[in-house]
């Protein structure tokens, strides 16, 4: 969930989710009136665009048959090997590179020729490279999500204070002591941050990637549906992607508010 303009004080629980959930549900009554409006008016076949109930019956109906959950857990397998991997890899890489010159200078690079090439002109590469099967699939999300990563990990590093670490050495830290106690934690908030954009960036490539010789999977639901014109199918499936994308943002933050204690002691 991002963070919307400036913080302000917090509201009451109850308020703040009785907005959330009011918001809901003006979007589902706005849809609802500009499907109706335009099926009364004969803008666009209804085919091509029902209301919110035509679609939530869709996604109870796909539910109740046992379809949607393969789908499901299809997609979120792929999404948790491939984010895994690229967060493992940013992180190897990143945590180095933003505290060694020497390790920036080598990488920089070859990370900053990749990066503005979009991830769906390097997918076809995948297919040839690897193959069509699940194997491409998580390695194209491992490399789109590993750029976010790796970037605002280094980031972090290069920020903590020299103060900081030097005051440790002095200490006597060792190597090990001084990463997994001074450089993770103070460049834990802003790696965590790296971590929510890149697990978004899964769910969007995820789709793509399942549109190409996937049996299973959110996407090949999309697609599937647009094969033969079963708009709610596609719209159904879309929303629940909308829907697992905030669940593992919420979860994302729920991490970051338990291993980030210490910066908001009650």
């Amino acid at each position: 969930m991002m963070e919307w303009g400036l913080r302000g004080p917090a509201l009451p629980r109850r308020r703040a989710f009785g907005m959330r959930v009011g918001a809901i549900a003006l979007f589902l009554a706005s849809w609802a009136l500009v499907a109706g409006v335009v099926e009364a008016l004969g803008l666009v076949n209804p085919i091509f665009l029902p209301g919110p109930w035509l679609v939530i019956g869709k996604v109870v109906e796909l539910a109740l048959n046992g379809q949607l959950w393969a789908h499901v857990g299809a997609t979120l397998q792929r999404v948790a090997l491939g984010f895994s991997s690229g967060a493992v890899l940013a992180l190897a890489v990143g945590l180095p590179a933003g505290h060694f010159r020497s390790v920036r200078r080598a990488v920089e690079p070859v990370v900053e020729l990749l990066r503005p090439i979009p991830p769906l002109a390097m997918l076809p590469l995948f297919i040839v490279w690897i193959g069509i099967g699940e194997e491409s699939k998580v390695g194209f999300i491992t490399y789109a999500t590993f750029f976010p990563m790796f970037l605002t990990t280094v980031h972090a590093v290069r920020r903590i204070d020299p103060l900081l670490v030097r005051a440790a050495q002095s200490l006597g830290a060792r190597p090990r002591q001084l990463f997994f106690r001074v450089l993770l934690p103070a460049a834990l908030p802003e790696i965590l941050t790296g971590m929510r954009l890149g697990l978004a960036l899964s769910f969007f490539v995820i789709v793509i990637s399942e549109f190409i010789g996937a049996e299973h999977g959110l996407g090949y639901l999309i697609n599937d549906g647009r094969n033969f014109f079963l708009v709610p199918q596609m719209l159904g499936a879309a929303v629940v992607l909308g829907l697992l994308g905030y669940a593992g943002n919420a979860l994302v933050r729920l991490l970051e508010r338990r291993a980030l204690r210490w910066q908001h002691p009650a």
